[in-house]
This record gives C-alpha cells, structure tokens and sequence, in this order.
C-alpha cells in the first residue's frame, strides 16, 4: 500500500517536473524574439519609443533582421499617414488659421503625402533586397532604400521648419508639431535598422554602427 503510494508520488513528481521545464522552455522561447527588438533598438536615437512601436509585432518580426525594418517602415508610414489625415482636416477647416500658419499647414499636407510615397517605395524596395544577400544587387536595393527614407525624413523635419518662429505659436503649431515630430522620431529610428540590416548583410559584412538622425 505504501510503495503504491510512493510510486503514484514519484510520477507525479516526475510530470510536474517534466511541465515546469516544458513551460520554463516555452516562456524562455517566446521570450527571444522581444529581446532581439530590445537589443536591435540600441542602435536607434530612440531606443523606447522603439521597443514602445515594434513590441506588439514580435511574434511576426521574431529575429529576422529584415523583417525588423520592415515592420519598422511600416509603422512609421501609418503613422505619417495619421499625421497627414489630422493635417489635411486642418486645412480643410481654415477656420481660426491666420493665412501664414494656413499655407504652412498646406505645405505641411503636401510633404507628408511625399514622405508617404517614399515610405511605401522603401517597404517595395527592401522585400527586393532580401532575396539578393550578399550580392551587389542587395547593396543598390538597400541603398534605394536608406536614399528614399532619409528622404521621408527630410520632409517631415521640412514640415516642422514651416511652423518656426514666434508668429507660428499658438494651438496649430503645437498640435502638429506634436504628430510630426513623432513621426520623425519613429523615422529616424527605422532608417537606423535599415541601417542595421544593411551593415549586417553587405557583401564581406561589417559591424553595425550607431545609426540614425536627431530630431527636436
């Protein structure tokens, strides 16, 4: 009776330990690919706001490189596209605008539907690239794409610089600003895992260094 007993305990002993391991694995796994978005956004001017954007696309971004970026332009073009639509009511509006901040706010609208273009060539441009590591063709492909996004935040630091100066102040600026300014920091921090990805992958590799651009 006692050594039943004693046996019923030692397996039971022997499947919670077996369990504990199993979900110790399983919590330690599903773990990685958030510690690789944590890790990778070192590298950006804004590593919080990093890990705040890509966390939620862990599970898709898991630890490709590739699709690190990616996800990375993807988010900064959604939210350039907010950005552009609350701009774009603002001018529909005009009521309260003087005329300077209304064709600031114009200009603005007509920068950030660059931006987005721009955005969505680089997303194109660097799916063409990842069929091609190492070779020359990923270096041109890669270089399309740090060309056009640095161009996107050229344009949104462009946007901002419309709104300078003491006569700008007031609700309008702020407002925008705010949007904007996000925007570019969101940007910024995916030219610089596009940055990343390119430095990790040329042909003969290379370090990854520092990248990406100081907003306000």
């Amino acid at each position: 009776m006692c050594k039943a007993k004693m046996g019923n305990l030692s397996l039971l002993y022997l499947v919670l330990i077996i369990l504990s391991s199993y979900l110790a694995g399983t919590a330690e796994s599903s773990s990685f690919p958030s510690n690789f978005i944590k890790a990778s956004c070192r590298a950006t001017r804004y590593p919080s706001l990093c890990v705040d954007c890509l966390s939620a696309y862990a599970n898709s971004i898991q630890q490709s490189e590739r699709q690190l970026a990616e996800v990375a332009l993807s988010v900064s073009l959604a939210k350039a596209r907010s950005a552009a639509m609350f701009v774009v009511k603002l001018t529909r509006s005009g009521r309260g605008l003087k005329p300077r901040e209304l064709q600031a706010v114009k200009d603005c609208v007509d920068t950030m539907g660059d931006t987005m273009d721009e955005l969505r060539r680089s997303i194109r441009e660097l799916g063409r690239a990842a069929g091609r590591v190492p070779s020359q063709d990923f270096v041109w492909h890669v270089g399309n794409v740090q060309t056009w996004v640095s161009a996107a935040l050229t344009n949104e630091n462009t946007c901002l610089d419309g709104f300078a100066g003491a006569a700008m102040d007031g609700n309008v600026k702020g407002a925008i600003r705010a949007r904007v300014l996000n925007v570019a920091r969101v940007t910024s921090n995916a030219l610089a895992l596009v940055n990343r990805f390119a430095a990790r992958h040329r042909p003969g590799g290379g370090a990854a260094t520092h990248n990406g651009v100081n907003v306000p």
